[in-house]
Order: C-alpha cells, then sequence, then structure tokens
C-alpha cells in the first residue's frame, strides 16, 4: 500500500477529471489504494462523481482492478450511492458478484444494495453475472436476499441459461432447486439446454434433461439441443439427446429431423461444420438425407 503525506495534496484539485478512471478517487479505489482513497475524501473529493472506466469511484472498489473491503467501506462511510447504475458492470452488486467477491458482496447487501437491479446488456443483473462464472456461493448469498432467479435480462437472458452455457452444475442444481424454470425461453441459446447442449456439457444436460427441459423445443441461434450438439461435433450428447430415455425422465429421444436453427436441422449443422462423426451417428439413426434448409439446401450439398 503506498503511503503518501497528505501535504502532497496541497493546493491540488482533488476533483480533476480526466483519463481512464475519469477523476483521483475512482483510480484509488480501482486499486484498492485505501489510504489514498481516504486521503481524498478528507481533502473533499466527491464520493459519487461520475466518469471513466467503471464511472464512480464506488463501483471501481467493488468490482476494479484490486477488489478492496476496506476501500468499499470507506467509501459506504463516506455516503457512496451504493445502486448507483452505470459502468462496466452496470453496478457494483452486479460487478462483486461477477468477480467472486464474497465479502464485498456481503457488505453491498447489508448497505441495501438493490439485489434484483438490471445491470449492463450482456451481465443482465447480479444472480446471472454470480452463475457466468460458477460463484454458486455467491448465487446463494442472492437468493438469500430475494434474488429472483428467473430474473430476465442481459445475453442468456436469465441466470439458468448462463450457469448452463459456462458449465457450472453446482450453479445450475442450485437454480433449479430454487424454482428456476427449466424452459424459460430467451437469450442466445434460446434455452438452458440448447446452451449446454452447446458447450458439449454432458453432466448438465443430463441434469436438465432430468429437471424436465422439454428436449425438442426449438430457439435461439442453434434451433434444438440436438443441432447444436451437431455443430459442435458433441457426439456424446448427441447420442444422449437420440436416446428414448434409458436413464432420463423423458418419454422420447430428440427429433432427428426437427427444422429450425441457423442451419435448418442437426445433420445440416454436423455436415457444414465437418463433424463426420455425428453426421455418421444421425444417419445410423435414420436421419432424412434429403431434408432441405431455407438458403441451405441438403446436407449433402452443404458438405
Amino acid at each position: 500500500m503506498w503511503s503518501v503525506h497528505s501535504t502532497a495534496l496541497h493546493d491540488v484539485d482533488v476533483n480533476i477529471s480526466g483519463g481512464k478512471y475519469g477523476h483521483p478517487l475512482q483510480a484509488a479505489s480501482a486499486h484498492g489504494h485505501d489510504e489514498i482513497v481516504k486521503m481524498l475524501l478528507d481533502k473533499g473529493a466527491h464520493v459519487n462523481a461520475q466518469g471513466g472506466e467503471y464511472r464512480n469511484a464506488f463501483q471501481a472498489a467493488a468490482s476494479g482492478v484490486e477488489q478492496d473491503t476496506r476501500t468499499v467501506k470507506l467509501l459506504v462511510d463516506a455516503g457512496a450511492d451504493v445502486n448507483t447504475q452505470a459502468g462496466v458492470f452496470g453496478n457494483a452488486l452486479q460487478g462483486a458478484s461477477y468477480r467472486g467477491q464474497y465479502s464485498i458482496v456481503e457488505i453491498l447487501l447489508e448497505n441495501k444494495a438493490n439485489v434484483n437491479a438490471d445491470g449492463e446488456l450482456y451481465y443482465g443483473n447480479a444472480i446471472q453475472a454470480a452463475a457466468i462464472n460458477g460463484h454458486h456461493k455467491i448465487m446463494r448469498q442472492l437468493i438469500d436476499k430475494g434474488a429472483n432467479v428467473n430474473a430476465q435480462g442481459g445475453q442468456f437472458s436469465n441466470a439458468l441459461q448462463a450457469a448452463a452455457a459456462f458449465g457450472c452444475p453446482t450453479s445450475v442444481e442450485l437454480l433449479l432447486d430454487e424454482g428456476a424454470k427449466v424452459n424459460e425461453e430467451g437469450g442466445f441459446f434460446g434455452y438452458a439446454l440448447q446452451a449446454a447442449s452447446y458447450r458439449g456439457k454432458v453432466s448438465i444436460v443430463k441434469l436438465l434433461l432430468e429437471r424436465g427441459s422439454n428436449i425438442n423445443v426449438e430457439g435461439g441461434t442453434y434451433g434444438t439441443a440436438l443441432q447444436a450438439a451437431s455443430e459442435r461435433g458433441h457426439e456424446s450428447i448427441v447420442q444422449l439427446l437420440l436416446e428414448k430415455g434409458a436413464n432420463l425422465l423423458i418419454n422420447s429421444g430428440a427429433d432427428l429431423n426437427a427444422q429450425g436453427g441457423r442451419f435448418g436441422n442437426a445433420l445440416r449443422a454436423a455436415a457444414m461444420k465437418g463433424n463426420e462423426d455425428v453426421v455418421k451417428l444421425l444417419l445410423a439413426k435414420g436421419v432424412d438425407v434429403d431434408a432441405r434448409g431455407e438458403g441451405y439446401g441438403t446436407a449433402i450439398q452443404l458438405a
């Protein structure tokens, strides 16, 4: 930690603006320099001044380069607005949740941070931000304080799809146990099952199917879960989706010839991406090789 004498700030404008961090207080807060933060505040730095990468000092302290609880507490005591909306993460709670800062999240919640506040377009809300990085302990924190597990927003639309996409079974199970809707539509992948299938997360695909995911529902960029897995060449997931539920709570396997998504069907998706083993598997299961997709023709033409 830097040591600076207060005389160093004599006749200096502590609220001067400009540069990456907008103003001195945000710069010091982002790097956890609590002694300098205190000095700047004592000299009249505006605790809620806006500007810079993090938009304000508080969000910088909560989610910046060096997240520091002492700095966060200093800013809270100085009157920082814990719910200011702006910046890289949308708000401080979302930033701390994304970074996995349990202690900072606790401070924010104790100081009435809005647990369901909408944030930046990518992360949506705090519980989705935590789910993206598999911070299930923080997700538990947020849920205990009233976080809505089905809150909408962000690239993945909801926390379940985010957790499924980034492959944390513990987070997925927690959300499902707390009432997350397994067939909630929205976001980049359309559904959590498509997200897990595209990412090749076998254990999550099994879990979602056990919890009632609609195996043939179509939505999002990749259409069905089967098409998402086929495009990425995840043979084990393709096989799993095609099975009629040997040890899963589903009544029938995925529809081989279901239409939708950017390549029209699973066979065209696999052929387009050169996933030979998946193509062979689909053919062995009786897929319609002559099925056409809008703008793509047959799988043979694609290959």
